[in-house]
């Protein structure tokens, strides 16, 4: 029987944004009204978990629309979003799409749009090879967009290489710190350059990190429960250790319980990434009650009401 105690602090808000919501609604509702299967264009979000349950729904996962066997069947584009080559290639091909990119990407896509019709020049903040960028910087001509990761990055510009006004944008999942020091030293480079009229890193990242930022300084160890290519988790493990706890670390359930290394604390924190369902947290909590008496503190630091309605195709 469970003897040593305990305490995990869990943070809240904590795992599905409306995003991820409504892009795991839109495969479910599509399955019902349109049967299976139905074909995904990348992971619909970064969770193995959510993944392998739609699988099993009927959903089937590609990477390219090239890869689709039955054209005829409905194709879903993931909620990190496009290039706009993408549903193109879809119309031609006669390929029933359905965009399950979230608003707030897109909001993204739509500034970035208009900053080019307007004569800007575009800097995007964010990681390369990360789909949301890919689909972002897809939006326009080659070389509309520059990219950059980190503050040498932004140091790094030559300012002479612009011959037009600046603007930027940033990826929806970044560190809200990280960001804000090189928008800092982009500002200081140029003065001039327009920014988002409201900010690109989305409510529920920005919620997920204050969150940590609370709880990380009381933990001894720290777990994020996420996948290793989602990138709002990677950036709470990334939060946990800048506040406070330097044992932090991703947890997908890939190996086992650290049991040993828990042992020898007596308090940890616990979050999800915005694409984790809440079930992955009960399973992390039910398999610790099996060597410890746990006292559950839930760290509450905002309400959250966001939704987004589905696509009217679903209506």
């Amino acid at each position: 029987m469970a003897s040593k105690k305990l305490k995990i602090l869990l943070a809240s808000p904590r795992g599905f944004c409306a995003g991820v919501d409504r892009a795991i609604e839109i495969v479910e509702k599509s399955l019902k009204k349109f049967g299976s299967p139905i074909y995904v264009r990348h992971e619909i979000v970064h969770n193995k978990s959510v993944v392998e349950n739609l699988k099993k729904k009927g959903a089937i996962f590609v990477e390219e629309l090239s890869e689709i066997k039955d054209s005829s069947r409905p194709v879903i584009f993931s909620a990190h979003g496009v290039p706009k080559n993408i549903p193109e290639e879809a119309e031609k091909k006669n390929i029933f799409f359905i965009d399950a990119t979230c608003p707030l990407v897109t909001k993204v896509h739509r500034e970035a749009e208009r900053h080019h019709k307007n004569g800007y020049q575009i800097i995007l903040i964010g990681h390369k090879d990360h789909p949301e960028v890919i689909g972002t910087m897809g939006q326009l001509p080659d070389g509309s967009i520059k990219l950059i990761e980190t503050n040498k990055d932004a140091e790094n510009i030559n300012i002479g290489e612009f011959n037009k006004p600046l603007a930027y944008v940033t990826q929806t999942t970044l560190s809200i710190d990280d960001t804000k020091n090189i928008i800092e030293i982009l500002r200081k480079k140029f003065p001039n350059i327009k920014s988002p009229i409201k900010e690109d890193i989305c409510y529920a990242t920005t919620n997920r990190q204050n969150s940590v930022k609370k709880i990380a300084p009381n933990c001894e160890m720290f777990f994020v429960i996420g996948s290793e290519n989602s990138s709002n988790s990677k950036r709470l493990v990334e939060t946990a250790k800048k506040f406070g706890c330097t044992k932090s670390e991703l947890f997908d359930f890939s190996k086992n319980l650290p049991i040993n290394q828990i042992m020898k604390v007596k308090t940890i924190g616990l979050t999800s990434g915005a694409s984790a369902p809440e079930k992955l947290i009960k399973n992390f909590i039910s398999a610790l009650k099996k060597y410890f008496e746990v006292e559950i503190n839930e760290i509450i630091t905002t309400e959250e009401k966001v939704t987004f309605k589905l696509p009217k195709s679903l209506n």
